[in-house]
């Protein structure tokens, strides 16, 4: 099977502190790999490690075992997409020209960002919302338009922190369906999520992260629960 991500020896170090050390772990093609633990684990600074938001010490990440982050930061970006848990939209962008920046961003045919943006803007119901621009819209509303903008590409491996954070039931619902989608054409998947109710219908495998180690990992159906950090004491 193909590997889609591999992530390796990744340490982070932020003020002198480790907020991740030693990851690793590899998702194959069409994998869905949870990763979960506590606030603070490190979950959301392992994904900005991997878009270079922030400056990894140590390791390496690559896509498809070709496009290795130090080494081809652009073709890499290009075959990774992003939702991250708190909206990053542009305040001087409408709803329509984020949309329009993210096709353009990953060069996808004219037709293809129609069909797309009309599917997505009806089944979120923003059909009334591309033309007016972020700061006039609720946190539900926001997440919903980054979430379109990362569900845009067509990309080997897809990240997604928290996807369902002030998204009401049918939202939730809906992004779920087009996740399912995307992994039934061989998109793979890592997701961060305290709904822990969703992971045996949505994972494959899950990697637990505690203060920024792995400290176990397995199939989904070998998954229990998260540790209380008071179970350790």
């Amino acid at each position: 099977m193909m590997i889609h991500l591999r992530v390796e020896d990744v340490t982070t170090i932020l003020d002198n502190k480790k907020l991740i050390e030693q990851i690793s772990f590899t998702i194959q093609k069409g994998e869905v790999l949870a990763l979960v633990g506590h606030n603070g684990a490190g979950k959301s600074t392992l994904l900005k490690t991997m878009m270079t938001m922030l400056e990894k010490d140590s390791g390496r990440i690559a896509v498809l075992e070709t496009y290795d982050q130090d080494e081809d930061l652009l073709q890499f970006k290009k075959h990774i997409s992003y939702l991250p848990e708190e909206p990053m939209l542009l305040p001087e962008l409408t709803v329509m020209q984020h949309f329009q920046l993210y096709a353009m961003s990953y060069h996808i045919s004219e037709g293809d960002f129609h069909e797309k943006i009309h599917r997505y803007i009806t089944g979120f119901d923003l059909v009334e919302a591309t033309d007016v621009y972020p700061d006039e819209l609720s946190k539900g509303m926001r997440q919903k338009v980054q979430a379109i903008c990362a569900l845009l590409p067509d990309v080997p491996v897809l990240l997604i922190d928290e996807p369902f954070m002030g998204l009401d039931v049918y939202a939730k619902e809906y992004i779920v369906q087009l996740m399912k989608e995307k992994i039934a054409t061989g998109t793979s998947i890592m997701l961060t999520t305290h709904q822990l109710e969703l992971l045996k219908d949505l994972a494959d495998s899950y990697v637990t992260l505690q203060e920024g180690k792995v400290t176990d990992r397995g199939t989904i159906d070998e998954f229990d629960t998260i540790v209380r950090r008071t179970d350790n004491v």
